[in-house]
């Protein structure tokens, strides 16, 4: 109970700061920097495309909005609405804040769902004791408020950007499916797909969590466990001494009826999405306009403006005969790292959706801090298992440093004149590179923490039969 007021207490502090931040006098400037407000996530662009709408044009008429119509019927009104004396788009502001309590509070309900599952696995292998929990808040808690307290993640939803929506989609997927509530499951995956492309790559660890359940130790160390226990094969039935992990405490088989169930409602939430898609597009060109519009503009990078991407700068450089070859490049690298990485987290379906978001928020086409923000979120509900993880210091250091060195690279660059492109480029360069170490890191750590499960079991097992 007392964790509880804590991390409720905690809530409500974070929340008091947000409001209190939008109600700054010009908000800091937040919403014209490149580092959180993109083409994909300007709320300024998406009130020009409503304007545009409203005008009986195609709201992708010139190169200003490019998302979701769907978005852009929720959150277009919104924009025109004015409260008197009060800041622009506060009406915008406070759905925001209420996403990243959402948000906030389905991290917590997954955390607890992982902490659960994987000490009934340490129990089943008679390793529980060899746990380490922690004494002030469980995982999930620390979780939510590393997202909750974040500055990355409180300067996206001060700024107006759009991620804190994509953000909750894709936390929604994720604690359908821990949760096994496939409708749901597959309701945040359409949705989260539909407002950005590159959370597709996330159907992977959701049928694992849908078919296999939450993160657990490998399953070959329950049967391993289990089959050394039986003693040697040449012996006697009646010598055989019984086995001490039961069937019904291995980890469940892959489940094919709930991934058929996924399939499925995964086709039914995409036909209405897109019935809901041609309704608001017809009148401009139709699907086929949308998706050149939204997921052509990701592909193809057409929108050269700086952010704390690469891809910016290197397509600016590139010659144009070069150009489709490296952006086939770019996009296959994810796809690439996918199945290796699925095969070897495979029992870690969760930690393995962490490493994708963090892949895709280094390597897409237009990344924010908010997409970091979720993905150092989604990193504390492994916090107990990533106890030897290297370099967290220095990790540390570099996000704060790259946070403050990036604003000052551009302001010497586009408003100063004393600098040039290369200045700004470097943050980038930079932040790609503690990307990097995070996610070696961390897959390093969790494979250290499975082979000391291993050993754990092992001498436990030498000690049984000595």
């Amino acid at each position: 109970m007392a964790k509880s007021r804590k991390f409720w207490a905690w809530m409500i502090a974070s929340v008091i700061l947000r409001l209190i931040l939008i109600y700054f006098p010009k908000k800091l400037n937040l919403s014209t920097r490149p580092e959180v407000s993109t083409p994909l996530t300007s709320l300024r662009r998406l009130a020009e495309g409503y304007w545009l709408k409203q005008q009986s044009m195609s709201p992708y008429a010139g190169s200003m909005y490019h998302g979701s119509p769907l978005l852009l019927s929720v959150l277009g009104p919104l924009t025109v609405k004015r409260i008197e004396g009060q800041p622009d788009h506060l009406l915008c502001s406070l759905l925001l804040v209420l996403a990243d309590i959402i948000s906030a509070i389905l991290i917590r309900a997954t955390g607890k769902i992982l902490q659960m599952a994987y000490r009934q696995s340490l129990d089943s292998l008679n390793l529980l004791q060899a746990s380490k929990s922690s004494d002030f808040l469980s995982s999930g808690d620390v979780a939510a408020l590393v997202y909750l307290w974040n500055p990355l993640t409180i300067v996206a939803c001060v700024a107006q950007s759009t991620s804190p929506i994509e953000n909750l989609a894709i936390i929604l997927s994720l604690f359908g499916a821990c949760k096994r509530l496939v409708p749901l499951a597959a309701f945040g995956w359409v949705v989260a797909t539909h407002l950005s492309l590159y959370p597709a790559i996330l159907i992977i660890p959701v049928i694992l969590l849908l078919g296999s359940g939450p993160d657990a130790p490998p399953r070959k160390l329950f049967l391993q466990r289990g089959c050394e226990k039986f003693g040697d094969s040449s012996s006697n039935d009646s010598h055989r001494p019984r086995m001490e992990v039961s069937p019904s405490k291995l980890p469940i088989a892959f489940s094919w009826r709930s991934l058929i169930h996924f399939l499925l409602w995964t086709s039914l939430w995409s036909v209405y999405v897109l019935f809901l898609c041609s309704v608001l597009v017809r009148p401009y060109g139709g699907l086929l306009e949308m998706f050149k519009r939204t997921y052509g503009f990701m592909l193809t990078v057409e929108d050269l403006s700086p952010n704390i991407g690469v891809l910016w700068y290197f397509f600016a450089e590139v010659f144009d005969f070069f150009r489709n070859f490296f952006l086939i490049v770019f996009h296959m690298n994810i796809l690439f790292m996918i199945i290796p990485l699925a095969i070897r987290l495979n029992h870690r379906p969760c930690f393995l959706a962490f490493v994708y978001i963090a892949l895709s928020s280094m390597l897409k086409s237009y990344p924010s801090v908010g997409d970091s923000a979720l993905c150092l979120g989604l990193l504390a509900l492994f916090v107990d298992q990533l106890a030897d993880m290297q370099f967290s210091f220095f990790l540390f250091c570099g996000y704060v440093g790259v946070s403050l060195l990036s604003p000052a690279m551009h302001n010497l660059w586009i408003w100063r004149g004393t600098g040039n492109a290369n200045f700004y480029f470097a943050t980038a360069m930079a932040y790609a590179c503690f990307q990097i170490i995070l996610v070696v890191e961390s897959v390093s750590a969790t494979l250290n923490h499975d082979r000391k499960l291993r050993k754990l079991s092992a001498s436990k097992l030498g000690d049984g039969k000595s």
